[in-house]
């Protein structure tokens, strides 16, 4: 395996956290899916609105701006994570050791190359974590990439149905990722993490601020007001996942092949006998349909 299957403290933590929210999952109803969906939603018209305000030479710091306008001006007032916005190879990931290095950056946007846009939008107490591949040009590598993103897109739902365990469907994913000539990207995020499960949630009025330092900048204090109020401790899909496989996913497989990085993160639904994605009418969807950048 090309990652170290002993388990350190994070990985033993994240196993057991697993093991116990498996005890507490809802199925959620009709009326959570759609306010997932409308969440969903909102972050890709987000990262679609800006993806046309981009132009070369712009920062990540300016892209990630113009994602929280965006979503302020449309009544977002709560986000589980800040904006983010990788450009060229920022997008990989590449010997990052902090927290700090994932930011947006005064890295500048060159036309050529494939970025990535990641919102996370909550809307009546639904959460939207997405995350988008684009380029300014057309951009054969990321064409590369996204195709195959695309074909395993259509076998992670027919995983999740399987008798596999979700830590055996992480291990498939990487087998299958490296096997097809990619780098595996998604293993370099904390805890390696797949995906993560989403939730509704219930938040006070009062709008709060961001902590700008390290790993809880990621996170809004609404995020983190949620976690420690409302017992909502993030339900990580790494490698080490022994829990439910049930419920609502944020799925994100992040590769990367050369100096390009590129994802997808949408919802997928996973019930007893059946896994399906909340929505099939997304931009990196359409695009492959239509050959037509959304």
């Amino acid at each position: 395996m090309p990652l170290e299957q002993k388990k350190g403290l994070l990985g033993r933590l994240s196993s057991r956290l697993s093991r116990m929210k498996s005890e507490s999952v809802r199925m959620p109803t009709e009326e959570d899916k759609a306010g997932f969906l409308k969440a969903q939603r909102m972050g890709y018209d987000c990262v679609t609105t800006v993806e046309k305000e981009l132009r070369e030479g712009c920062t990540e710091k300016q892209a990630a701006r113009l994602l929280d306008t965006y979503l302020k001006d449309h009544g977002v007032r709560v986000y589980l994570h800040r904006p983010f916005a990788w450009f060229g190879d920022h997008a990989r990931f590449d010997g990052y050791r902090r927290f700090t290095q994932f930011h947006p950056s005064k890295r500048i946007l060159n036309a050529d190359e494939p970025f990535i846009l990641d919102v996370s939008p909550v809307v009546d107490g639904y959460s939207g974590d997405i995350g988008y591949s684009t380029c300014l040009r057309p951009n054969v590598d990321l064409d590369y990439g996204m195709n195959f993103l695309l074909r395993l897109r259509a076998k992670i739902p027919q995983y999740f149905a399987s008798d596999m365990n979700a830590s055996e469907i992480w291990w498939k994913i990487d087998q299958e990722v490296r096997e097809n000539g990619f780098d595996n990207v998604h293993a370099k995020y904390p805890l390696s993490v797949l995906g993560h499960r989403v939730y509704r949630f219930k938040l006070p009025n009062l709008r709060l601020p961001r902590i700008p330092v390290s790993a809880s900048s990621w996170f809004s204090l609404q995020g983190q007001y949620e976690f420690l109020t409302h017992k909502i401790m993030p339900d990580l899909l790494g490698p080490d996942h022994e829990g439910s496989k049930l419920g609502l996913w944020a799925i994100e497989p992040h590769l990367g092949r050369g100096k390009v990085g590129f994802k997808f993160e949408e919802i997928l639904v996973v019930e007893e006998n059946q896994a399906y994605w909340l929505d099939d009418n997304v931009p990196h969807v359409r695009r492959a349909k239509t050959g037509v950048t959304p």
